[in-house]
């Protein structure tokens, strides 16, 4: 599962940069990460900071999160997140605009996994099955975020119980996903 989902992500990510050297005749752009140092910056220029996909080096483990919550973290997920240091990739899923998430430097892994602690324990307040986020949306009130419990792809609206499945598996999710610039 883990060497499939990591695989999965790298055939999105080289799909996405592919893309932008076709569509722009660049490296992929990002205008938020100016001045925030990653293996994965190429150059910085007026626009922004182009960057390509770096493998991960760090420990491939979200142990800080399962510590925290005392959760065993859905193997795909740690592969999700542990593959590769990228920056955010926009994206679409059956015809849903997206951003995909994922770690630009070791700064940016320790914070991510203090973020995952914190939707977490939101989540157990309010008695919710326990979710782990991939992607942000376009409504500040809907999250992609896998079920740490069966693993499946869920659009989950923020602090209620309703949430649609996608995907019954990252795996399938990411195979669906399509770049968009």
């Amino acid at each position: 599962m883990l060497d499939e989902t990591s695989q999965h992500l790298s055939d999105f990510t080289q799909r996405y940069c592919q893309r932008w050297e076709q569509e722009r005749q660049s490296a992929p752009l990002n205008d938020q990460l100016i001045g925030i140092d990653s293996p994965c910056l190429l150059a910085t220029n007026e626009n922004g900071i182009t960057w390509q996909p770096q493998p991960f080096t760090l420990p491939k483990n979200l142990d800080s999160v399962s510590k925290g919550v005392d959760l065993v973290v859905q193997p795909s997920v740690v592969a999700f997140y542990t593959t590769q240091f990228a920056a955010e990739m926009p994206a679409s899923f059956e015809g849903m605009p997206l951003t995909l998430l994922q770690v630009w430097n070791r700064e940016d892994f320790t914070l991510l996994q203090q973020n995952l602690v914190g939707h977490l324990v939101m989540k157990r307040r309010l008695k919710h099955s326990p979710t782990l986020f991939i992607a942000t949306t376009d409504d500040d009130s809907t999250i992609i975020a896998v079920n740490n419990l069966n693993g499946h792809v869920i659009l989950e609206t923020l602090g209620k119980k309703q949430d649609k499945v996608l995907a019954p598996s990252l795996c399938d999710f990411l195979q669906v996903l399509r770049p968009r610039m």
